[in-house]
């Protein structure tokens, strides 16, 4: 959890849409996309609803704002860092190592999976699940796979993501110590990265 979502007392600085966004998307991690609304954020932000009014007209906008906010976060930082790694196969473990260690991007992407039913949710994830498919084909292309093989590999890839997703923060199967994590992870990049 973030400073700014652990707030509850009254603030003096005026707070951006982006702060909005951002405890959000917090709260989506903690509770999910059902429980974003003013009246608890605008507790948890130490602030009236008037503040909220003034940089959106509803919830809908609010939602929209933090699943926009988390996409272009997600780009920028992960998509972002790993084009300055020339070597394609040193990408992919760098794109497994980021990936595996990201646990409030994982409990977001949760739980607005759990949301695919909202009108909101459903073309972001779209997006981003394309975005991502079409990220590991090219890296995996890069690392000397055929076309085919590397859409193969990609799905293959990201279906063990969210697979490993579900199974941890949906199902709650017990946690992987951090040595059994760790080894399992490499265990997953020994298996999928093409090794020349």
């Amino acid at each position: 959890m973030t400073e700014l979502a652990s707030r509850s007392e009254p603030r003096t600085g005026r707070l951006t849409a982006d702060d909005w966004a951002q405890a959000a998307l917090d709260l989506i991690a903690e509770q999910g996309v059902a429980a974003v609304a003013v009246e608890p954020l605008a507790r948890r932000l130490g602030v009236t609803k008037g503040s909220f009014y003034w940089h959106f007209p509803s919830r809908d906008a609010l939602l929209q704002a933090a699943l926009e906010r988390w996409e272009r976060l997600e780009q920028e930082t992960v998509w972002g860092n790993l084009e300055k790694v020339p070597d394609p196969r040193e990408r992919l473990r760098a794109l497994f190592q980021l990936v595996a260690h990201e646990a409030v991007s994982h409990k977001i992407y949760s739980e607005l999976l759990r949301a695919l039913d909202h009108p909101l949710v459903k073309p972001v994830i779209d997006r981003v699940s394309q975005r991502r498919f079409d990220y590991l084909t090219a890296a995996f292309r890069q690392a000397g796979l055929s076309r085919t093989d590397a859409q193969h590999r990609a799905r293959l890839a990201y279906a063990a993501y969210v697979g490993f997703l579900q199974l941890s923060l949906q199902l709650h199967t017990p946690r992987l110590d951090h040595d059994q994590f760790e080894a399992y992870v490499e265990h997953v990049m020994a298996t999928l990265i093409p090794s020349s």
